[in-house]
């Protein structure tokens, strides 16, 4: 289609939406899939994790040296990639040994096992853990290599039976010397599973103690967690163990110590995630007030923790702190502890995602902006110059086919806000008829407890830049906004988050931006329950893209899921015990006699958050009513898809539903078959 595309310093010619043509295909748009994670230093070296689509989907393990050299350190098909409470967490750590060169831990995703490795050395890297045929087996997530103990202190997540909910996870140390590959006795339990939670743990600078997060059922951990604190005997064993902070409703995200022996935290007990400081010694005199450290902003300055181990702020050298912090949006910041002063960085980056790491006066963190994908960007806080040092974003099409994002504030029902992000059609050679409106998509978010990131998604741009218009609904239920705002979605899933994302729809239809008549919905995961909701509960939408959903709540709350979620309803849904009627009357399945519309189906085949039993079992219940629908199911595919074949089938799929429910005219991809 590139011969077809027409200067981008021409007039645009009329066309009718979604059919422009359009530079960003499929095959694009999943080449640009994900993001780099969790970034580390290994003595001068930068190093992080980032997607590999065209390679089955698996996370590279990348270095950068002191010079600016760029290298994989694990070829095809080391994946370092944890599986702990199945979203995983920090896959690895690296340290420099005595002798010189690295030496880096990771979990690989195949086997799940924890190796080491020399990437300056002769050997292949070699087991540390040994393997478990007991149901899930053995998961290793947030490793620190202490080498003067010559252990690896990380969370431990061991399966106790066939079940998703027989399982027990512990703070443990794992051997450096591979004594532990073949006899899990050598594995040293640092603590107990009191709780069924919890993070890696953090040591003191002194040796002293360790501290870490910890939390039970039925909280998630932006509802309720506890900070843990030991003492840590010469023997490396853990004593005393007793809580610090934190509590049934209190969310604490991140610990870690500073130089003076008192503890760094991130809690939302302001409603706002804030940095605090908490002497432990004062606790145990029984007046320990846990201080703000940037006290009167309403903003976060943390997030949900989704993945063990997410970072939201590191201390540098000179006692300053590196901090994420925004509304909405997110910021790199560095603040003083001791005034509160706080200045940004400059750049143009609005989204951070959950990573940082400090080397001397630099702070290294990954961020993006509405016209650059995610990079690995460095601030030098000695002269406050930030800039790119790693997967540096390069425009594979002129950026006037990139969509320009508009921060807006609907009102919902009962007048409450309602945050979204706009993306109208934007195509430089093409407009829409006179007249004519153009068809809007409404995008429901994961999580739920998330949002939608201000930055450069060519996943959007696949569709706006066709002509069809694009909206992001951060719903009541989604973070960035404040506790209170989060907590809207409490035993109102199904309910909030679907007026909120047609309020949105309906507004962009009334004040004469979309076409009220091609109105769409899509989302995967809780976007997928949204998704199947609205379809299922209004007739506001032409047609739907489902992906990886839930759709039954009594079957998911009975044992369809893992078990990092598997109490999760009681929360965003209500005691299934206590309101059974709720749990039938909002789930899809039950009301799968009210759908009327086409809709897209997409699930992979390994999920065992969303199993593909819950879609089976919808199907089962759409048959024979004539509703166009395609089901497409994806072998090797677990939640959110990462193969490059299974994201160009997606998209296209998706795009093909659009036109042919929406009757736009010469789609360049294959015609989704649509069964009735």
């Amino acid at each position: 289609m590139a011969s077809s595309l027409p200067s981008t310093s021409a007039t645009p010619v009329p066309a009718p939406y979604g059919s422009w043509p359009s530079p960003v295909d499929a095959a694009l748009a999943a080449s640009h899939d994900g993001r780099p994670e969790y970034v580390g230093t290994v003595g001068d070296e930068v190093w992080w994790t980032e997607p590999r689509p065209a390679e089955g989907g698996r996370r590279a393990l990348v270095r950068r040296s002191a010079e600016g050299e760029i290298t994989t350190v694990l070829p095809a098909p080391w994946n370092a990639r944890s599986r702990v409470v199945e979203y995983g967490g920090q896959p690895w750590a690296g340290v420099v040994r005595d002798g010189g060169g690295p030496l880096v831990v990771f979990v690989h995703f195949d086997d799940q096992r924890l190796y080491a490795y020399a990437p300056d050395g002769p050997d292949a890297p070699w087991p540390l853990t040994p393997l478990s045929a007991v149901g899930g087996g053995l998961r290793w997530a947030d490793p620190r290599i202490h080498p003067d103990r010559g252990e690896v202190w990380c969370v431990l997540e061991e399966f106790t039976g066939e079940g998703p909910a027989d399982v027990r996870r512990v703070v443990a140390a794992v051997p450096l010397d591979g004594s532990a590959a073949t006899d899990r006795a050598a594995v040293r339990e640092l603590s107990d599973d009191r709780h069924r939670f919890v993070t890696g743990p953090r040591l003191s600078h002194d040796g002293q103690r360790a501290a870490w997060i910890a939390w039970d059922h039925p909280r998630m951990p932006w509802d309720g967690t506890v900070v843990m604190l030991a003492e840590v005997t010469h023997e490396g064993a853990f004593t005393g163990v007793r809580p610090l902070v934190g509590g049934v409703d209190e969310s604490v995200c991140q610990v870690e110590w500073d130089r003076d022996g008192s503890l760094l935290f991130v809690s939302d007990v302001d409603d706002w995630w804030q940095v605090r400081r908490v002497r432990p010694d004062a606790v145990a005199e029984g007046s320990a007030p846990a201080v703000p450290l940037c006290p009167g902003r309403d903003e976060e300055f943390g997030g949900p923790l989704w993945k063990i181990g997410l970072r939201w702020f590191q201390q540098l050298d000179n006692g300053l702190i590196a901090v994420l912090h925004g509304r909405g949006t997110t910021r790199l910041g560095v603040l003083d502890p001791e005034s509160g002063e706080l200045v940004d960085a400059a750049g143009p980056w609005t989204a951070w995602a959950e990573t940082l790491a400090v080397q001397g006066d630099r702070v290294i963190g990954v961020a993006a902006s509405p016209y650059t994908g995610y990079e690995v960007v460095e601030l030098d806080t000695a002269t406050g110059r930030a800039r790119t040092i790693g997967a540096p974003h390069t425009d594979p099409v002129d950026p006037a086919y990139y969509p320009r994002p508009e921060e807006r504030t609907f009102t919902g029902p009962r007048g409450r806000d309602v945050h979204a992000l706009v993306h109208p059609p934007r195509n430089p050679g093409h407009t829409g008829p006179e007249g004519e409106l153009p068809p809007y998509v409404v995008w429901a978010h994961g999580g739920p407890t998330s949002r939608v990131p201000l930055a450069l998604d060519l996943e959007v741009a696949y569709f706006t830049s066709r002509g069809i218009g694009v909206v992001e609904v951060n719903y009541g239920g989604s973070t960035g906004y404040g506790r209170a705002y989060r907590e809207r979605l409490r035993e109102q899933w199904g309910v909030v988050d679907v007026e909120d994302c047609a309020a949105v729809a309906e507004a962009l239809a009334a004040e004469g931006s979309a076409d009220r008549e091609r109105l769409a919905i899509r989302g995967g995961s809780a976007g997928g329950w949204t998704t199947a909701a609205s379809l299922t509960g209004t007739d506001l939408y032409a047609c739907g893209a489902i992906s990886y959903p839930i759709l039954d709540l009594t079957g998911w709350a009975a044992g369809e899921t893992h078990d990092f979620e598997s109490q999760y309803l009681e929360s965003l849904v209500g005691p299934l015990a206590e309101v059974p009627d709720r749990y039938r009357d909002r789930s899809p399945l039950t009301r799968a006699d009210r759908l009327r519309v086409p809709f897209l189906l997409l699930q992979g085949l390994d999920d065992v958050i969303c199993p593909p039993v819950q879609c089976e079992r919808f199907l089962a219940a759409i048959e024979g009513r004539g509703i166009p629908h395609a089901y497409l199911a994806f072998a090797g595919e677990s939640h959110g898809f990462r193969l490059m074949s299974t994201l160009i089938r997606s998209l296209e799929a998706e795009l093909s539903l659009y036109a042919q429910t929406f009757g736009i005219d010469g789609v360049d991809v294959p015609v989704l078959e649509l069964t009735r």
